[in-house]
């Protein structure tokens, strides 16, 4: 059997191009999600049409401990094992600073940061050879705002947590992050145009990510060819002034 590889969020964006990169592999993706079952859906059956190998789409909260725990255990139940762990799944409510709430900054952590936490803890108790990859942001190092303060500090968590997973989970699971800019997912095509149009001009390479880019990366460092990296963060925002 090839690799089982777990990506929370998977829906869309860039969990979904990372399914199907996996998928291209023959790799089988585990396309985890809260709320949008129909796109769920829909991937798995596409992946199962499109790339001739078996995929699962599974509800869970990653927010909520016991539904992760089930979450995992009905993979391990049906494949036997978790060979690779992709945190993708994250939020962002953004807002000028004196309106952000405390329940909205609370949600922000909990999935990005804790849901990251939670996940990583069940899978590592199951997974006893692999890699994890968590999806942080050029956000959560040195490309700031106020507006997504909240978003900020759940993404450069992630990095920190990266740092003591691979300490925890050493040697037998490597653990690293990818820090993508601005890619072209849906949320974020759905800003203002003059907004976008000020962040690509300080882009070096002058456009926003495709989700295959970061993708792509992502699967590089689940591979063999990654297997001597551990604990790094590697930027992924076509370079920014």
């Amino acid at each position: 059997m090839n690799r089982v590889v777990l990506i929370t969020g998977a829906s869309r964006g860039i969990g979904k191009a990372t399914a199907c990169r996996f998928a291209k592999e023959k790799d089988i993706p585990i396309i985890n999600y809260c709320h949008s079952r129909e796109e769920a859906d829909a991937l798995e059956k596409m992946i199962q049409e499109q790339y001739g190998v078996d995929a699962m789409a599974i509800q869970a909260d990653i927010t909520k401990e016991e539904e992760v725990i089930k979450m995992v255990d009905k993979i391990v139940q049906k494949y036997g094992k978790i060979d690779v762990l992709v945190n993708n799944a994250g939020i962002a409510i953004d807002d000028e600073f004196e309106d952000h709430t405390v329940s909205n900054f609370q949600k922000v952590i909990r999935t990005n940061l804790i849901g990251a936490f939670l996940v990583s803890r069940k899978v590592s108790s199951v997974m006893k050879k692999g890699s994890i990859i968590n999806v942080s942001s050029n956000n959560g190092m040195d490309c700031y705002s106020p507006m997504s303060l909240d978003y900020d500090a759940s993404k450069a968590g992630m990095i920190s947590l990266t740092h003591n997973l691979a300490l925890q989970f050493a040697p037998s699971i490597r653990v690293n992050a990818v820090a993508p800019g601005w890619t072209k997912t849906d949320s974020v095509m759905e800003m203002f145009p003059d907004f976008l149009e000020e962040e690509r001009k300080k882009i070096l390479l002058k456009r926003f990510a495709e989700p295959e880019e970061i993708a792509n990366v992502i699967f590089f460092l689940a591979s063999e060819e990654a297997k001597y990296i551990n604990g790094e963060i590697i930027r992924v925002d076509g370079g920014v002034l």
